[in-house]
């Protein structure tokens, strides 16, 4: 289960053996604490949304069948990718809005990671080294990479406690949009992202009391533009998965 990407065309290659891809049930995501200089300014935190190329790092560093995150939650869970999509890669604008926000000259920062292989992140150390390099070339944030071992990263991210930029992401535990919108971003979350936002939490505890499908999607529309418009993170991207079965099985 969940072979490394790798792998994929290891597995496919041998007649002994059988790949079975599935859909993305993930989401690799660039966090930040919105407490926390100078990511608790708004134009800061869409800056970065906007400055990083996503499908770069989907193209070269990410299983074949993985997409570029248009929404937090994966499409394939209903309400997932309800309303607009994420920003588009636009270094000008970013530019633009980071000198607006008071940093025309960028500023110095950190990037947390530990150094795990995970499904929604598969190659960790080179993706913090892409993204270091993407800040710098287009926004001249100078980023500083900090590895952590896994227990202290998770218990820093959750608490709060990261002062910078951090890799993280979430597989699906059940196939619904609370597992996803709720548990990051409604009343019960963690501190990981810093304050919660009222416009976000309000739709999301109403869609979670409903249980007739076509009444939730308005809620999430609404939950969706909420995260877009104040970006407690960046979704990068949905990370496509396999298993390898022998050639025999069925079924």
């Amino acid at each position: 289960d969940n072979i490394g990407p790798d792998d994929f065309a290891v597995v496919a290659a041998d007649a002994n053996l059988q790949l079975i891809e599935r859909e993305a049930l993930n989401i690799f995501y660039v966090g930040f604490n919105n407490v926390v200089a100078p990511y608790d300014n708004e134009q800061v935190r869409q800056a970065i949304a906007m400055g990083i190329d996503r499908q770069r790092i989907v193209d070269n560093f990410m299983p074949a069948g993985s997409e570029v995150a248009s929404h937090f939650t994966p499409c394939s869970i209903p309400g997932g990718c309800e309303g607009d999509a994420w920003y588009e890669f636009d270094v000008e604008a970013a530019r633009t809005k980071l000198a607006e926000a008071g940093f025309p000259d960028g500023f110095d920062t950190k990037l947390f990671y530990r150094d795990v292989v995970r499904g929604y992140l598969p190659q960790p150390s080179v993706v913090a080294q892409d993204i270091q390099a993407q800040l710098l070339e287009n926004l001249n944030i100078r980023v500083e990479i900090v590895v952590m071992e896994s227990g202290a990263f998770l218990d820093a991210a959750d608490s709060g406690a990261l002062d910078g930029l951090y890799l993280l992401g979430w597989g699906a535990d059940y196939p619904d949009a609370t597992n996803f919108l709720d548990y990051h971003f409604g009343l019960g979350a963690s501190d990981q992202f810093g304050d919660t936002f009222e416009s976000i939490t309000t739709p999301l505890r109403a869609a979670a009391q409903i249980a007739d499908p076509a009444a939730r999607l308005a809620l999430y529309v609404e939950a969706n533009q909420a995260i877009k418009d104040n970006v407690p993170m960046i979704p990068v991207a949905h990370g496509a998965s396999a298993t390898a079965f022998k050639a025999t099985v069925e079924g």
